[in-house]
């Protein structure tokens, strides 16, 4: 196994369950059962179809012979017709009437479809339990002051909790686009060649009714609510690009997590999980690299580049189809979900396992906190009688020079001992300090954060049964 090529999405990323999804046993097992649909259809709208055939169909929908296939495949070139002479040898009675009145498209790409609306319920299971290991971490340090920044400069102080919800809501966003594009999915359903339908009608004598009939039956026993209204061969590739679309919002959001996960790593306010005999690099052994973070900034790059994919080919189809489309949806799609899956997984696996550091967040925060507290101080000056404009020169000429001081001289932010040694301001220090702690330099951060959490928690209790609270994300290397 290790003399040939084997794709890393499956061997280090993506968990099992999701490459089930889109293992060769779940795709033509698919393709048996949309045949055993279709015939189950065609006779109960009266085609001379038997019981017994449609017994010995589903008694095999599982026993495939992939030899037999591969070898058929070899000789015809077509992997449809391979697999219904396959089907055929397991259940031979029901061998005349297998994928009867269909075409390649009536498997393809109805089980395109189930695979991707199975894969979106395995991303928002997954979803779920990421947002709800954020919104636990939220809780606990919802009044935990840390510093906030803009273009990664010191800005106003803000709580950690508080920056927790910012990625909440996005990935909060993405589970409502999931959410729209899962609930609007639909099968192609049995059109025959060109989407008209023709192959159908003949097979019930010009009765449209019936093929009508034919296709709502098969949508309802594979647990769709509707096919769409008009295709051609194939349904419209638009679908798949709105599919892949949801992949690319979450690796977008994961994105901005993870690099704001490096960002505060380097400043040493948050650790991601490391194990105790993990190594951070083969020549520096004192360091902790945040190898998760970077390794979902690395496949979310991945995800938002195979979105081009399904636009491309959703631009580039021919009138009713055209076959430049197969190669790239078998390689492009399976390979976003896996990546997404395996963003997902880290992510939660982080989000679990995180180490935020208070006091690091507290000695950042009043390294920058004098500048901050200068317009609490300056209104508290001017409540007193002093003249605005006069004060805030003052307060910028300290600012400067202790600026300076602390970059160019390596020397503590004094700018409060500036101003408690200014007579203008009238002030001592002590009086200063006070002013800071009796400020709310933290805004509505800790309100906001409650308020957000409250709406998160029935998000989370309404989809209960959709994710399990207690699943470990285990991330594979």
């Amino acid at each position: 196994m290790h003399d040939t090529y084997e794709n890393p999405l499956c061997r280090r990323y993506a968990g099992r369950e999701m490459q089930e999804i889109f293992s060769d046993d779940r795709k033509f097992s698919t393709w048996r059962k949309l045949w055993v649909a279709l015939a189950e259809a065609e006779k109960e709208l009266g085609l001379p179809i038997t019981d017994e055939q449609l017994d010995e169909m589903r008694v095999h929908l599982y026993d495939i012979d992939y030899e037999v296939a591969a070898k058929r495949e070899a000789e015809v070139r077509h992997d449809v017709m391979a697999h219904i002479y396959t089907y055929g040898i397991a259940a031979p009675k029901a061998k005349p009437i297998i994928h009867l009145g269909a075409t390649s498209c009536y498997v393809g790409d109805n089980t395109d479809v189930i695979l991707a609306r199975d894969a979106l319920l395995l991303i928002r299971k997954k979803l779920l339990s990421a947002i709800d290991a954020l919104a636990r971490l939220a809780d606990i340090y919802k009044d935990t002051p840390t510093l906030a920044y803009t273009h990664f400069q010191a800005a106003q102080p803000t709580t950690f909790g508080k920056r927790v919800t910012l990625w909440i809501q996005d990935l909060t966003m993405d589970l409502e686009h999931l959410d729209f594009v899962k609930d609007h999915l639909k099968l192609l359903g049995c059109r025959g060649t060109t989407g008209t339908g023709a192959s159908f009608l003949e097979l019930f004598d010009g009765d449209a009714e019936k093929v009508e009939a034919l296709e709502k039956k098969i949508t309802e026993k594979l647990g769709f609510a509707a096919a769409y209204d008009v295709s051609g061969q194939t349904y419209t590739r638009k679908a798949d690009y709105f599919v892949l679309s949801v992949l690319s919002g979450i690796a977008q959001s994961a994105w901005k997590f993870s690099g704001d996960i490096r960002l505060l790593s380097h400043l040493k306010e948050v650790d991601e999980p490391f194990e105790a005999g993990q190594v951070g690099s083969s020549a520096m052994a004192y360091k902790r690299n945040p190898m998760r973070s970077e390794r979902i900034s690395s496949l979310a790059r991945f995800v938002v580049s195979e979105t081009m994919n399904p636009a491309i080919t959703a631009g580039t189809q021919w009138l009713e189809r055209t076959l430049d489309d197969s190669a790239n949806r078998r390689i492009s799609i399976p390979e976003a979900f896996l990546a997404t899956d395996g963003i997902l997984t880290l992510y939660t696996n982080i989000a679990k396992g995180m180490h935020p550091y208070p006091m690091v967040m507290k000695k950042h925060l009043y390294e920058e906190l004098p500048f901050m507290a200068t317009e609490n101080i300056l209104m508290y000056c001017v409540k007193k009688g002093g003249d605005r404009q006069t004060l805030h020169e003052a307060i910028r000429r300290h600012s400067v020079a202790a600026g300076l001081a602390v970059k160019e001289e390596g020397r503590d932010n004094d700018l409060l001992d500036r101003i408690a040694a200014d007579p203008i301001f009238g002030l001592d220090r002590a009086e200063i300090d006070r002013i800071i702690d009796e400020s709310d330099l933290t805004g509505l951060a800790k309100r906001q954060t409650a308020a957000y959490l409250e709406k998160i928690g029935q998000l989370l209790e309404d989809n209960k049964s959709a994710f399990d609270p207690a699943d470990t994300a285990e991330v594979n290397v």
